[in-house]
């Protein structure tokens, strides 16, 4: 399994032209509701689980799982018992 550091995470995303990278962390069963960013994301799941719906179609990510998204894309998302916890990179238009 090939394993990762959120310092490489970040060090690897800003070279990819990425301006901004942080950890979120969400409580369990957390609801969001659908809903747009003004930048486009690339992210790494790396505790918990979480279901991202875009465009109708939804994943279920967990740990190891990773995600993108274009700036506006409106999407929902929904954490599962035990919250989830995610790197991202954002790019800001």
């Amino acid at each position: 399994m090939n394993t990762i550091n959120f310092e490489t995470f970040q060090k690897q995303s800003l070279e990819a032209g990425f301006d901004q990278v942080l950890e979120r962390k969400w409580a369990a069963d957390t609801v969001v509701p659908t809903h747009t960013h003004p930048f486009s994301v690339q992210a790494l799941v790396t505790q918990g689980e979480m279901w991202l719906t875009c465009g109708g179609v939804t994943q279920h990510l967990a740990a190891g799982g990773t995600f993108e998204m274009k700036s506006d894309e409106p999407h929902s998302e929904r954490y599962g018992a035990e919250g989830a916890t995610f790197w991202v990179a954002r790019r800001h238009a």
